[in-house]
């Protein structure tokens, strides 16, 4: 029972890194405040982490079986690593840590099988993310400026529509967010039948595990993933969070955990390309893409080489 904490500390540390990825586009541009973002973010996580977190539990318990012991060393080795990048201030994939986890434990179990069919799926949903977000800021972009210019407001009532819609799109967002990633913290524990198979409960403590890392230890990648990557005004940052939330979601749906920290960076990038690429900070994005190639190999390797020397 007590391997549940691994989960907990990995729990924590994905929302240390991920709340930037529902609000942070609203803080970073100084609409929303960062204790009411917070506040927000946490509620709605562990809303949606119940509701619709347990299709992707069940994907990620599928890749390999598990023991109690083996999912605490894949939790903890994927926490190590999201902390590490949180360290850094990069928006990075917790599900490809903890996928990355998955893989290098089964890997140094002689006999152990990885599904490598369910593995190539979820490979292409994380490739499918960033794009998909990126095409729908793209898109939602020019349709949604056309919808505000029809309502001729003056800017104080402008200002006060687009801080009441970031407001609703972190919501949805974080929403979202739970219902995608409940599955990193707990799909494991789940393949090993920790609290007898209970679904349920596994998703609450993961959502749960989530808004902890939200409430104390999210400000930096906040900054980093909103204000440093492409300049946004309140109206961008609408748009960068509505696509991420609707790309996240869709994955919410198939039950596949995808990464929001590449949805919103796909949301932005689209928002730039709308713009004109020259808008994109390419250094911190070179960052951001190492952080994403760096995650699952670091995650991987640290559990294969703890199953071939402890388990």
């Amino acid at each position: 029972m007590y391997t549940i904490f691994g989960g907990i500390f990995l729990g924590w540390a994905l929302g240390t890194n991920d709340a930037a990825n529902v609000f942070g586009t609203a803080v970073a541009s100084q609409i929303v405040r960062y204790r009411t973002a917070v506040i927000l973010a946490a509620i709605f996580i562990i809303l949606g982490s119940v509701v619709q977190g347990t299709g992707g539990i069940r994907t990620l318990s599928g890749l390999t079986e598990q023991t109690e012991t083996s999912a605490l060393v894949v939790a903890l080795a994927a926490a190590l690593t999201v902390l590490s990048m949180t360290r850094l201030k990069l928006p990075v994939s917790t599900s490809q840590a903890v996928v990355g986890a998955i893989i290098g434990m089964g890997l140094s179990q002689p006999g152990q099988q990885v599904e490598w069919g369910l593995l190539g799926k979820v490979v292409a949903c994380w490739v499918g993310t960033p794009i998909g977000a990126a095409l729908m800021a793209f898109l939602l972009y020019p349709v949604l400026a056309w919808c505000l210019d029809m309502l001729h407001l003056n800017i104080v009532s402008r200002s006060r529509l687009l801080r009441a819609a970031l407001i609703v799109a972190g919501c949805y967002g974080a929403y979202a967010l739970g219902g995608n990633s409940a599955a990193n913290v707990t799909g494991v524990f789940y393949g090993a039948e920790l609290f007898g198979g209970n679904i349920r409960l596994l998703a609450l403590i993961g959502g749960a595990s989530i808004a902890s890392g939200v409430l104390t230890y999210s400000r930096e990648v906040m900054l980093t993933v909103g204000s440093r990557l492409v300049p946004l005004d309140a109206f961008s940052a609408l748009v960068a969070v509505a696509a991420q939330a609707i790309t996240v979601h869709v994955y919410a749906f198939i039950g596949v955990p995808v990464s929001t920290s590449q949805a919103i960076v796909g949301g932005v990038l689209g928002i730039g390309l709308f713009k004109g690429i020259r808008l994109i900070n390419s250094r911190v994005l070179f960052r951001i893409l190492w952080g994403w190639l760096a995650t699952p190999s670091l995650a991987g390797l640290m559990t294969f080489l703890v199953g071939k020397l402890l388990l």
